[in-house]
């Protein structure tokens, strides 16, 4: 291993682009993990310095330079997560031949992996799952080298560079966890022969439920209610609420989930408005009245939105719509992120105009949610803006985390990795995407 003292030296591979490595800089320190070191060609630059360690050497140095081990570990951490693929290489290929469909399984939870593995024993498949931690992404598309199947969620980014990779590593079938398929390019993954298939209704009762929950919650302000009382502050000032018996609720989109809010809403004795491009006839006989965006958006106390993301619906509410708002009004969202223009809303929630707000999604939420920050100071400004506001709850995308919800995803997604096992493809899968639904 060489040291920088001074000056620079290049590190030169066969394919790629040339390295300079400057004062303070090592050459070598992967050569410990590496079958052939000598496929990198080394030029020394005239005025460089170099120092030299033996094997034995650079173990002292580990143990006597503490910033140089940090350092190390850190070089190290930084090339394995760029190579995992090295690590599933080589088990591909000391591990024993099998016959059984493989799945990469990307962007894995302790829920989601004992609510498969129980869905595999209920429904007597034998699949050879691999469950990765990461998301699915460029850098991390070739883990699934060797797989039939790639099994993702509403992270996981499957655009037309990822689906060219999985189509290379010999993936036939994305099945997504999930009823959202906005982030895959449904068009390149017909061009490439590459299936598509979704869970359509998990648990409708799940997320029209939390909506509801949330609803109450932002209306009877316990969020702020329950931090107050932690400190032992029984103040009831500023924690006047309203009946929802009564009221006007709007609900934008009556799908399988919308139908079920608009149906709890009902219960509540709220007068139900909707606007959706195909009006339920069911609800209507219910009670449930369908008007124009601008009526839906005027006439609403409170707006709950279960529409799915898609070009059309892309900031549905944004400046323009809020605008039409009633002042005071309540929004909730646990559909999709980006049908809100998230800047839009929290200038509404500062200035007043929007009563509060309350969402289990939120734009931009792929780089945070999932994820433990409590320790960091998040880099998005609008999603701190919203955290900060008094009036606003955000949960992280867990309206769908029921027991019923985890067991019926687990069992759909299973059912169409069975029917891709069994020589379906395309449309003729019960759950297929078409390419025309983006």
């Amino acid at each position: 291993m060489y040291i920088v003292e001074s000056g620079t030296l290049v590190k030169k591979w066969p394919e790629g682009a040339p390295v300079v490595v400057e004062k303070g800089g090592v050459v070598g320190w992967l050569h410990f993990f590496q079958k052939d070191p000598s496929s990198v060609e080394v030029v020394v630059g005239s005025d460089a310095e170099l120092s030299t360690l033996s094997s034995d050497e650079f173990h002292d140095l580990l143990a006597q330079r503490p910033e140089f081990l940090s350092n190390y570990v850190t070089l190290l951490t930084r090339h394995l997560r760029k190579e995992l693929n090295i690590i599933h290489t080589l088990h591909s290929i000391v591990a024993p031949k099998s016959d059984k469909l493989k799945v990469a399984f990307y962007d894995n939870k302790k829920y989601f992996q004992e609510a498969f593995e129980a869905a595999m024993e209920k429904l007597n498949l034998d699949f050879s799952i691999s469950w990765f931690d990461t998301l699915l992404n460029e850098s991390t598309a070739t883990l699934a080298q060797g797989h039939q199947v790639v099994c993702c969620f509403v992270q996981d980014v499957v655009n037309a560079p990822v689906l060219a990779k999985l189509k290379d590593a010999g993936v036939g079938l994305v099945a997504l966890r999930c009823a959202g398929y906005d982030k895959v390019d449904l068009v390149a993954a017909k061009q490439l022969d590459i299936s598509v298939t979704r869970v359509p209704a998990y648990s409708p009762h799940a997320v029209a439920e939390h909506a509801i929950a949330l609803m109450l919650a932002l209306n009877r302000r316990l969020q702020k209610a329950t931090h107050r009382t932690r400190d032992f502050n029984f103040s009831l000032e500023g924690l006047v609420g309203f009946n929802l018996h009564g009221k006007t609720v709007g609900v934008f989109g009556t799908g399988k989930i919308g139908r079920i809010a608009a149906e709890i809403l009902l219960g509540f004795g709220c007068k139900v408005l909707a606007h959706d491009l195909y009006p339920n006839e069911e609800l209507q006989k219910k009670g449930v009245v369908y008007v124009s965006k601008d009526e839906l958006l005027r006439q609403s106390k409170i707006l709950t939105i279960h529409a799915p993301l898609v070009k059309s619906t892309r900031h549905w509410l944004d400046a323009e719509s809020i605008s039409k708002m009633q002042k005071g009004a309540l929004i909730v969202n646990t559909s999709r992120g980006p049908l809100i223009d998230t800047k839009a809303l929290l200038h509404a929630l500062r200035t007043g105009h929007i009563g509060g707000a309350a969402m289990d999604v939120v734009e931009g939420e792929e780089e945070y949610f999932f994820k433990d920050y409590s320790d960091e100071i998040l880099g998005d400004s609008v999603i701190e803006g919203l955290i900060n506001c008094p009036n606003v709850i955000l949960t992280g995308h867990m309206a769908f985390l029921t027991e019923e919800a985890l067991e019926n995803i687990a069992v759909s997604t299973l059912s169409s990795i069975k029917e891709f096992a069994d020589g379906k493809r395309g449309p003729e899968l019960t759950n297929f995407v078409k390419a025309e639904y983006q």
